[in-house]
Protein backbone atom coordinates (compact mmCIF):
# COMPACT_ATOMS: atom_id res chain seq x y z
CA UNK A 1 0.00 0.00 0.00
CA UNK A 2 2.87 2.28 0.74
CA UNK A 3 4.21 1.86 -2.80
CA UNK A 4 0.82 2.76 -4.26
CA UNK A 5 0.72 5.94 -2.18
CA UNK A 6 4.03 7.13 -3.62
CA UNK A 7 3.16 6.23 -7.22
CA UNK A 8 -0.19 8.00 -7.23
CA UNK A 9 1.12 11.58 -6.81
CA UNK A 10 3.71 10.97 -9.55
CA UNK A 11 1.00 9.71 -11.96
CA UNK A 12 -1.23 12.70 -11.23
CA UNK A 13 1.71 15.06 -11.72
CA UNK A 14 2.58 13.44 -15.05
CA UNK A 15 -1.03 13.71 -16.29
CA UNK A 16 -1.19 17.38 -15.25
CA UNK A 17 1.92 18.15 -17.29
CA UNK A 18 0.80 16.11 -20.35
CA UNK A 19 -0.62 18.49 -23.04
CA UNK A 20 -1.11 16.01 -25.90
CA UNK A 21 -4.94 15.85 -25.69
CA UNK A 22 -5.60 19.55 -25.14
CA UNK A 23 -6.11 20.30 -28.84
CA UNK A 24 -8.57 17.45 -29.22
CA UNK A 25 -10.57 18.66 -26.22
CA UNK A 26 -10.57 22.26 -27.48
CA UNK A 27 -11.70 21.09 -30.92
CA UNK A 28 -14.49 18.99 -29.39
CA UNK A 29 -15.69 22.02 -27.44
CA UNK A 30 -15.46 24.53 -30.31
CA UNK A 31 -16.51 22.40 -33.30
CA UNK A 32 -20.29 22.51 -32.64
CA UNK A 33 -20.18 26.28 -32.21
CA UNK A 34 -18.12 26.79 -35.38
CA UNK A 35 -20.37 24.48 -37.44
CA UNK A 36 -23.50 26.25 -36.18
CA UNK A 37 -21.94 29.64 -36.97
CA UNK A 38 -21.05 28.53 -40.50
CA UNK A 39 -24.49 27.07 -41.22
CA UNK A 40 -26.15 30.17 -39.75
CA UNK A 41 -24.14 32.44 -42.03
CA UNK A 42 -25.05 30.31 -45.04
CA UNK A 43 -28.75 30.42 -44.11
CA UNK A 44 -28.77 34.18 -43.51
CA UNK A 45 -27.01 34.91 -46.79
CA UNK A 46 -29.50 32.67 -48.63
CA UNK A 47 -32.45 34.53 -47.05
CA UNK A 48 -30.92 37.92 -47.91
CA UNK A 49 -30.41 36.75 -51.50
CA UNK A 50 -34.04 35.65 -51.73
CA UNK A 51 -35.24 38.95 -50.24
CA UNK A 52 -33.19 40.84 -52.84
CA UNK A 53 -34.82 38.80 -55.61
CA UNK A 54 -38.26 39.68 -54.21
CA UNK A 55 -37.34 43.39 -54.44
CA UNK A 56 -36.05 42.95 -57.99
CA UNK A 57 -39.24 41.12 -58.95
CA UNK A 58 -41.40 43.97 -57.63
CA UNK A 59 -39.31 46.49 -59.56
CA UNK A 60 -39.53 44.48 -62.79
CA UNK A 61 -43.28 43.97 -62.42
CA UNK A 62 -43.90 47.71 -61.95
CA UNK A 63 -41.44 48.69 -64.68
CA UNK A 64 -42.83 46.33 -67.32
CA UNK A 65 -46.39 47.41 -66.57
CA UNK A 66 -45.56 51.14 -66.62
CA UNK A 67 -43.91 50.97 -70.07
CA UNK A 68 -47.05 50.22 -72.09
CA UNK A 69 -50.36 51.96 -72.72
CA UNK A 70 -52.51 48.89 -73.34
CA UNK A 71 -52.17 45.49 -71.68
CA UNK A 72 -54.01 42.40 -72.90
CA UNK A 73 -54.46 39.23 -70.85
CA UNK A 74 -51.61 37.64 -72.80
CA UNK A 75 -49.39 40.66 -72.16
CA UNK A 76 -50.13 40.48 -68.41
CA UNK A 77 -49.33 36.76 -68.38
CA UNK A 78 -46.02 37.52 -70.11
CA UNK A 79 -45.27 40.31 -67.61
CA UNK A 80 -45.92 37.94 -64.70
CA UNK A 81 -43.84 35.18 -66.32
CA UNK A 82 -40.91 37.53 -66.95
CA UNK A 83 -41.09 38.80 -63.38
CA UNK A 84 -41.31 35.25 -62.01
CA UNK A 85 -38.09 34.27 -63.81
CA UNK A 86 -36.16 36.66 -61.56
CA UNK A 87 -36.64 34.54 -58.44
CA UNK A 88 -34.77 31.57 -59.90
CA UNK A 89 -33.23 29.39 -58.46
CA UNK A 90 -35.87 29.73 -55.72
CA UNK A 91 -39.25 28.04 -56.21
CA UNK A 92 -41.71 30.19 -58.16
CA UNK A 93 -44.64 28.38 -56.52
CA UNK A 94 -44.00 30.36 -53.31
CA UNK A 95 -44.27 33.69 -55.16
CA UNK A 96 -47.36 35.91 -55.03
CA UNK A 97 -47.62 38.98 -57.26
CA UNK A 98 -50.19 41.65 -57.91
CA UNK A 99 -50.14 44.80 -59.98
CA UNK A 100 -52.60 47.66 -59.63
CA UNK A 101 -53.27 50.90 -61.50
CA UNK A 102 -54.10 53.71 -59.08
CA UNK A 103 -55.73 56.99 -60.07
CA UNK A 104 -55.15 59.81 -57.62
CA UNK A 105 -57.97 62.36 -57.82
CA UNK A 106 -57.72 66.12 -57.37
CA UNK A 107 -58.06 65.76 -53.58
CA UNK A 108 -55.17 63.27 -53.32
CA UNK A 109 -57.28 60.14 -52.76
CA UNK A 110 -56.16 57.05 -54.63
CA UNK A 111 -58.65 54.62 -56.17
CA UNK A 112 -57.98 51.27 -57.76
CA UNK A 113 -58.78 51.43 -61.49
CA UNK A 114 -57.81 47.84 -62.27
CA UNK A 115 -55.81 45.05 -60.72
CA UNK A 116 -54.25 41.77 -61.81
CA UNK A 117 -52.54 39.04 -59.85
CA UNK A 118 -50.59 35.80 -60.03
CA UNK A 119 -51.05 33.29 -57.17
CA UNK A 120 -52.77 36.06 -55.20
CA UNK A 121 -55.99 38.08 -55.09
CA UNK A 122 -56.03 41.28 -57.14
CA UNK A 123 -57.17 44.52 -55.58
CA UNK A 124 -60.84 45.25 -56.25
CA UNK A 125 -61.65 47.95 -58.81
CA UNK A 126 -63.12 51.09 -57.24
CA UNK A 127 -61.71 50.55 -53.76
CA UNK A 128 -59.72 53.29 -52.05
CA UNK A 129 -56.01 52.75 -51.59
CA UNK A 130 -54.48 54.29 -48.46
CA UNK A 131 -50.82 55.22 -48.65
CA UNK A 132 -48.64 54.33 -45.68
CA UNK A 133 -46.98 57.16 -43.79
CA UNK A 134 -43.74 56.49 -45.68
CA UNK A 135 -45.48 56.85 -49.07
CA UNK A 136 -47.77 59.86 -48.58
CA UNK A 137 -45.57 62.01 -50.81
CA UNK A 138 -46.60 59.81 -53.75
CA UNK A 139 -50.24 60.96 -53.53
CA UNK A 140 -49.80 63.79 -56.04
CA UNK A 141 -53.27 65.04 -57.09
CA UNK A 142 -54.47 64.23 -60.62
CA UNK A 143 -51.83 61.58 -61.35
CA UNK A 144 -51.61 57.81 -61.84
CA UNK A 145 -49.38 55.20 -60.29
CA UNK A 146 -48.61 51.58 -60.99
CA UNK A 147 -48.31 49.59 -57.78
CA UNK A 148 -46.56 46.22 -57.85
CA UNK A 149 -46.68 44.04 -54.74
CA UNK A 150 -44.68 40.85 -54.37
CA UNK A 151 -44.48 38.41 -51.47
CA UNK A 152 -42.53 35.19 -51.15
CA UNK A 153 -42.91 32.40 -48.61
CA UNK A 154 -39.32 31.54 -47.70
CA UNK A 155 -38.68 28.22 -46.00
CA UNK A 156 -35.16 28.08 -44.51
CA UNK A 157 -33.20 25.00 -45.47
CA UNK A 158 -31.48 24.43 -42.15
CA UNK A 159 -33.02 26.69 -39.52
CA UNK A 160 -36.69 25.98 -40.26
CA UNK A 161 -37.21 24.63 -36.73
CA UNK A 162 -35.83 27.84 -35.21
CA UNK A 163 -37.39 30.53 -37.40
CA UNK A 164 -40.25 28.78 -39.18
CA UNK A 165 -41.47 30.05 -42.51
CA UNK A 166 -40.65 33.68 -43.33
CA UNK A 167 -42.74 35.92 -45.57
CA UNK A 168 -40.54 38.24 -47.60
CA UNK A 169 -42.36 41.08 -49.35
CA UNK A 170 -41.80 44.32 -51.19
CA UNK A 171 -43.80 46.86 -53.15
CA UNK A 172 -42.86 49.28 -55.88
CA UNK A 173 -44.66 52.38 -57.11
CA UNK A 174 -43.95 53.63 -60.60
CA UNK A 175 -45.41 56.40 -62.73
CA UNK A 176 -46.68 55.32 -66.15
CA UNK A 177 -44.10 56.19 -68.82
CA UNK A 178 -46.46 57.35 -71.61
CA UNK A 179 -49.97 57.27 -70.18
CA UNK A 180 -51.88 55.24 -67.61
CA UNK A 181 -52.21 51.75 -69.10
CA UNK A 182 -55.53 50.08 -69.73
CA UNK A 183 -55.89 46.41 -68.90
CA UNK A 184 -58.40 44.48 -70.95
CA UNK A 185 -61.56 46.56 -70.94
CA UNK A 186 -60.60 48.51 -67.79
CA UNK A 187 -58.94 51.88 -68.21
CA UNK A 188 -56.87 53.68 -65.66
CA UNK A 189 -58.02 57.17 -66.58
Amino acid sequence: MKAFGSIMPRMIGRMARDRRGVSAVEFALLAPFMIALYLGCVEISDAVSCDRKVSLTAAALANLTAQVTTISSTDMTNIFNASTAIVAPYSASNLKMKVTCLKIDSTGKAKVQWGASSNDTARTTGTTYTFSSANTALAVPSTWLILAEVSYTYVPTIGNQLTGTLTLSDMMFMSPRISAPSYGSATCS
